[in-house]
């Protein structure tokens, strides 16, 4: 940690602008869109490589998460990522490691009701991140969209001094999000996984209006989810994109959330309907 603030003050005394991309290693093309966005709008970038253990709530989640060093550091090297952090365990948190950081509101529902203390952990070790990187703006994808608005808010009720920038969710081909637990599935659970996003893509074409009742929609959508192979619909919502609270009806700016499983491989993905207006940060 020492290091790296060195370095970003050097970068700072020089008049250099500071981007950080927190990852959490096996990193794949979507990884790699973030490190693109913060080239473009910064001078100098640091990738973090960091699986948390406060967020896995399964320990054999965190066990078999998968990790690949060797191929995370050439393709940061290929970027042009100038500074990569990869802390120990025992150096985030070390021993009598007693502060957590929560976010109500913004942290229950979705992955929060099925995931206890995720949340928890990860602003917890964001916080951490960018307190020790101090960037100028640091860059978190969509796909992970209520783990979006949590950081969002940490920064602004923290006053962390960084701006936290959106990133919109890389796809296959297919339209399957690029998720580091992709290269978990079977290929008969990969040939089905794209019937995730093509779902919420039929449910948000269906929802647009803002006048269609949700809950028939949502329930069509689990039925054939069902039908492709998914084992377990977790949930399969619609939100307010900003609060995320649950709607009725699409009449204001919202989002579609799914997750569900096929086998031992928990998907997750969303969608935004079509707006009237702009999202705006989880206020």
């Amino acid at each position: 940690m020492a290091e790296l603030r060195a370095r970003v003050s050097d970068w700072r005394a020089a008049g250099l602008t500071v981007g950080l991309v927190p990852t959490m290693g096996a990193l794949h093309a979507g990884h790699l869109q973030l490190v693109r966005r913060a080239f473009e709008d910064c001078d100098r970038v640091v990738v973090s490589i960091f699986v948390n253990p406060l967020q896995f709530d399964r320990p054999g989640d965190l066990a078999s998460y998968p990790r690949d060093e060797a191929a995370d550091r050439e393709k940061l090297v290929t970027a042009g990522v100038q500074v990569l952090y990869g802390p120990l365990v025992e150096e985030m948190y070390p021993e009598h490691f007693s502060t957590g950081v929560m976010v109500a509101a913004l942290s229950e529902g979705l992955c929060g009701a099925h995931r206890p203390g995720h949340f928890g952990g990860v602003a917890t070790v964001v916080s951490k991140l960018l307190l020790q990187c101090l960037p100028d703006r640091a860059y978190f994808g969509e796909k992970d969209f209520q783990q979006l608005r949590v950081i969002e808010r940490v920064t602004r009720d923290l006053d962390i001094p960084a701006t936290i920038v959106p990133v919109e969710t890389v796809r296959e081909p297919d339209g399957l999000a690029m998720s580091s637990r992709n290269r978990l599935l079977t290929d008969q659970q990969r040939r089905a996984a794209p019937k995730l996003f093509a779902v919420l893509t039929e449910m948000a074409v269906q929802l647009a209006d803002g006048t269609t009742a949700a809950e028939p929609v949502l329930e069509a959508g689990r039925k054939s989810l069902s039908a492709a192979g998914f084992e377990r619909v977790e949930y399969l919502e619609l939100r307010d994109s900003n609060l995320l609270r649950p709607l009725e009806r699409a009449d204001r700016p919202s989002r579609l959330f799914a997750a569900a499983w096929l086998g031992a491989v928990r998907l997750i993905d969303n969608l935004p309907v079509i707006d009237r207006q702009p999202e705006g940060r989880g206020d």
